[in-house]
């Protein structure tokens, strides 16, 4: 019997209680799937901060790197200057992971509501991989005569060919497994420096797989394309500022945030990759068991695809995505259901769950099988 190291980053607002939901859905399929979880609980996030004023120390790192993945909540809170937690925390554990790649599958399941008129499910399943330690979110920046009308502010993005390379590698491997069609977004014809770099590292990595279309899109017109023509896509491959904008969009087309999953992925194995809803803390509705905890759940299921336990997770999308069909609505009081009675639902459909409820392959089970072709060639 396979055993996992588990962290769990419980962290601010509704984090607590969709991290509950995914643990609570983690348990079920153990049982059903044949293997464990040593989990540890790091109370990373606001309270930590307003008590101690630290944000992700030495310690913090040396604890999770000790796991085999990371389960993370959602961080944020009013009571702290934005920016303080998200880059204290969740930018600093990126980069001390060395997460390198940021993956956010778009897929829109049967019977889930969006605002696109006239979309459906087979039209919408692809995946965004953004690269997730260079580009505009290095902090490299400054500002000279502040407070002035003459305050200049400078901020770089970083793009190198190492960290390029590895995210289009990556993105070229998953389409091996799904369509065959990496698309790669950018603005080659304004940030012509980076564009060009980009565009090198396709046409490199593309010979090495030749069964692989390979297409361009600038990122203002992804933002078109995406919501009236998502077939288009199968891996769109991105850098780290077009890639957090327009995987929130993908996030509405699919049916909102509270259905979006992401993993923060370490390809080389040397330290845990990291999974989270990307709704954030939604401090508004925190304590009233409203949060609809697909996503954690989702995010859950990621992790352990990449753990090499596909059959699991591709069990606990498909019992999600049949919850999801029942729902009247996604979020608040219009699930009809409270945070724990989503999870408890998704529970009992994993024994009872219609096989066929997913048309398409698993991006679970593609992924996993990825994970273990890039572990056997290290």
């Amino acid at each position: 019997m396979n055993t996992h190291r588990l962290a769990v980053i419980p962290g601010d607002g509704v984090g607590p209680e969709v991290t509950a939901s995914a643990l609570t859905v983690l348990d079920a399929v153990e049982e059903r799937y044949g293997f464990t979880t040593e989990r540890t609980e790091v109370l990373l996030g606001a309270d930590r901060y307003l008590d101690t004023g630290e944000l992700l120390t030495e310690q913090d790192v040396t604890t999770l790197s000790g796991h085999d993945a990371i389960l993370f909540g959602a961080i944020g809170s009013p009571r702290v200057t934005p920016g303080v937690l998200e880059r204290g925390i969740i930018l600093a554990l990126r980069g001390a992971m060395r997460q390198s790649v940021n993956l956010r599958p778009v897929r829109l399941y049967p019977g889930v509501p969006t605002p696109i008129a006239g979309l459906t499910p087979e039209r919408c399943d692809l995946v965004v991989v953004r690269e997730n330690t260079e580009g505009a979110y290095v902090g490299t920046g400054s500002t000279v005569h502040r407070g002035t009308p003459a305050a200049v502010a400078v901020q770089e993005s970083i793009n190198t060919w190492y960290a390029v390379e590895r995210a289009v590698d990556f993105a070229f491997r998953l389409a091996e497994e799904r369509r065959r069609k990496v698309t790669l977004c950018h603005k080659t014809n304004v940030l012509v420096e980076a564009g060009a770099l980009w565009l090198e590292a396709m046409e490199v990595v593309g010979r090495r797989h030749p069964d692989v279309e390979t297409d361009y899109v600038h990122v203002d017109a992804m933002c078109m394309h995406l919501p009236v023509s998502p077939e288009r896509f199968d891996v769109v491959v991105t850098d780290n500022l077009f890639g957090d904008i327009v995987t929130d969009l993908g996030a509405v087309v699919q049916g909102g945030l509270g259905v979006a999953a992401s993993g923060n992925l370490n390809l080389e194995g040397s330290a845990p990759s990291m999974f989270e809803p990307i709704h954030g803390s939604a401090p508004d509705i925190a304590g009233r068991g409203w949060a609809n905890p697909a996503g954690a759940v989702l995010s859950m299921a990621l992790c352990l695809s990449t753990l090499g336990e596909g059959a699991a997770a591709a069990a606990v999308e498909r019992a999600t995505a049949s919850v999801l069909a029942d729902l009247p609505g996604l979020a608040g009081e219009a699930m009809g259901a409270s945070t724990d009675e989503v999870a408890q639902r998704i529970v009992g459909c994993l024994d009872t769950m219609d096989e066929t409820v997913l048309s398409a392959p698993s991006l679970m089970e593609q992924l996993a099988v990825v994970r273990a072709g890039m572990r056997d060639r290290a």
